[in-house]
């Protein structure tokens, strides 16, 4: 039996919850799937003593943000300390936002403008550096913005709490050094919030861990300032370090970020908050299976556009691999997987086992263009389709008369029902699309082809989609979304469709792509090195059978790493069918453990425990 567990009304029934990211109605990182994906649970337990703060940029907020009108906004109760504060903002000339984040839930939303207050940016500046030794360049305009936007906040929650009757008390939660810049401030001023910050992962280990392929052996030793300088990264490590000296409660979301919290910024954590996500549940298990059907089918779609001009292969015997998130090759362990997976391809080129497999690679890089021929291919198998329909509705009308006048029960001359015009068609259609040249391993033109790590190796390990490749590779460096005329479809449909995600990350601090692959019933593989991974390792017993796997990375070496992830590969290509579906089956019934319904817990525990320090 689960024990019920507490709620904020039993923690603390009279506190105010704010919180404040940088990615509040402003999708620019990964923290934006955190906080956007944790607001139906926060309201949930929170309701109307809850609400976020963000930065007001008009372009990302027009599409997620709904602001209350003058009239509605006057109607507002007066002892809605939030809307009190906003007044007094308003009434002191600040452009101050207040309305609803248009997510499940609608929270309440500040949204402040950090640069009407650019032309005090030289004395915000000067106090920074006056009071909290935090120097500014004077060319950095994501750093003006930050030390703008946290200017105004603390006056917003120095409002706030002017605003609060006790024995009401606020907790501000801040998430990463972007919103950090305004704590050292409060705990000057003595502006009486009980603060929380979270790291999500410190700034320099993120740069230190892709320029160190020994990272975690050398973090103990690492000189954190004279990093921080060689990096060119001082103001925003001395803001995360201030950040986190200056909170009552410091978090961060994963035991593998507790020790880069340590050793670079000089603080043991609180608490670890790990992140979840909103678990879609379906009343019948056939439901999500015939989701993955469905997407499986446009993916079908677009690998016989993407290869079958060149060469055929069964799409029933087919399994689709991928992996995604920011381009970090050796950071999100995409040199491991390339490196497998050409592993892979000679295993199944020796064994003599029937099938293929399509490995999707989904990034973010410069390009100029989606390759024409992709494009060209695409366009002329659309074409090939609508021919093919054609000549299908003029056969079957044919042969539906043909039968009803027959005298004979013989099946006519199916050819003799086609016009010469569509045979003539659909002849010239393929010779067009038909073609000798192998297919192109990306799916777009880079701006830098030619110091592409990800390219480089295919070319060295001639894993360029030959014919006699098991393991076919189209590396797709742009989000998939519904506008692509490659896919059309969103990214967790696409997720959906696919057989397996592969992410053994070298350094993740928590990793939210194999959580987002188990929330949509997809087996997925992580690592040792990666939060979730060591989440599901110390939480999940017999996690394998509930189609979570992880690769071992810590102290092993990339040889030993390599050869466990093909390994793994090797088996689940031997799956048969109704295996793969009864381990389906297991990961979607095993989503649940990950849903923020049970994880908001942690949180609620870490706002506790701010509220009994002072």
């Amino acid at each position: 039996m689960q024990v019920p567990l507490p709620t904020p009304e039993a923690i603390s029934p009279d506190a105010l919850l704010v919180e404040v990211a940088w990615e509040v109605c402003n999708q620019v990182g990964g923290i934006y799937t955190v906080i956007r994906s944790k607001v139906p649970a926060t309201v949930l337990g929170w309701d109307d003593r809850y609400c976020l703060i963000g930065p007001y940029f008009t372009q990302q907020a027009q599409g997620e943000f709904e602001a209350l009108d003058d009239y509605a906004f006057n109607q507002l109760p007066a002892d809605d300390p939030f809307a009190a504060a906003v007044r007094q903002m308003r009434a002191e000339g600040y452009e101050v936002c207040y309305g609803h984040w248009l997510v499940t839930g609608k929270p309440r939303v500040v949204l402040i403008n950090p640069y009407q207050v650019y032309d005090r940016l030289g004395q915000i500046k000067a106090d920074l550096w006056n009071h909290h030794g935090i120097p500014t360049p004077d060319n950095d305009d994501l750093l003006h913005q930050v030390e703008a936007f946290g200017h105004q906040v603390k006056h917003f929650l120095h409002l706030l709490t002017n605003a609060v009757v006790p024995p009401k008390r606020v907790i501000a939660h801040f998430h990463e050094w972007m919103t950090g810049v305004a704590i050292p401030d409060l705990r000057r001023d003595q502006v009486p919030v009980h603060i929380v910050f979270t790291t999500h992962a410190t700034l320099l280990g993120r740069y230190l861990a892709m320029n160190d392929p020994n990272f975690y052996d050398h973090l103990m030793q690492v000189n954190w300032a004279a990093e921080a300088v060689h990096f060119n990264i001082e103001t925003a490590v001395r803001i995360e370090r201030a950040a986190a000296h200056g909170s009552h409660v410091f978090t961060t979301v994963s035991e593998l970020t507790v020790r880069e919290c340590i050793y670079l910024l000089d603080r043991i954590p609180d608490a670890v908050l790990p992140n979840g996500l909103n678990i879609e549940r379906f009343v019948a298990l056939h439901e999500f299976q015939n989701l993955h059907q469905l997407y499986k089918s446009k993916i079908h779609e677009f690998v016989m556009a993407h290869f079958f001009q060149s060469y055929s292969f069964d799409l029933d015997n087919t399994l689709y691999l991928f992996t995604s998130g920011r381009y970090e090759y050796h950071n999100k362990g995409f040199d491991l997987t390339l490196e497998a997976l050409a592993r892979l391809n000679y295993r199944l080129q020796q064994s003599g086992l029937e099938g293929q497999v399509v490995m999707f690679f989904i990034t973010k890089r410069p390009f100029h263009s989606i390759n024409p021929q992709v494009l060209q291919s695409r366009a002329i198998l659309d074409e090939v389709q609508e021919t093919c329909e054609a000549i299908e509705r003029q056969v079957g009308e044919r042969l539906f008369y043909a039968a009803a006048a027959s005298t004979d029960h013989r099946l006519p001359d199916l050819d003799a029902l086609v016009d010469d015009y569509w045979k003539l068609r659909y002849r010239r259609t393929l010779q067009s699309w038909k073609t000798t040249n192998l297919p192109p391993v990306i799916t777009h033109n880079l701006v830098d082809d030619a110091n592409d790590d990800i390219l480089n190796f295919l070319r060295r390990a001639n894993l360029v989609n030959n014919r006699h490749d098991r393991v076919k590779i189209v590396y797709h460096p742009d989000f998939v979304s519904p506008t692509s005329p490659l896919f059309g479809m969103e990214y967790g449909q696409f997720v959906r469709g696919c057989h397996l995600g592969i992410f053994p990350s070298y350094y993740e601090p928590w990793g939210y792509t194999p959580l987002e692959c188990v929330a949509r019933g997809v087996p997925a593989i992580t690592s040792d090195l990666s939060g979730f991974g060591d989440y599901v390792m110390e939480t999940v017993p017999d996690h394998e059978a509930k189609g979570i796997y992880v690769v071992k990375r810590q102290e092993r070496s990339f040889d030993e790493s390599a050869e466990e992830l093909t390994e793994m590969l090797w088996n689940f290509v031997q799956l048969n069918r109704r295996e793969r579906i009864m381990q389906r089956n297991n990961v979607e019934s095993s989503a649940e453990l990950y849903d923020w319904k049970n994880l908001r817990v942690h949180y609620d525990r870490a706002y506790a425990l701010a509220l009994e320090r002072q």
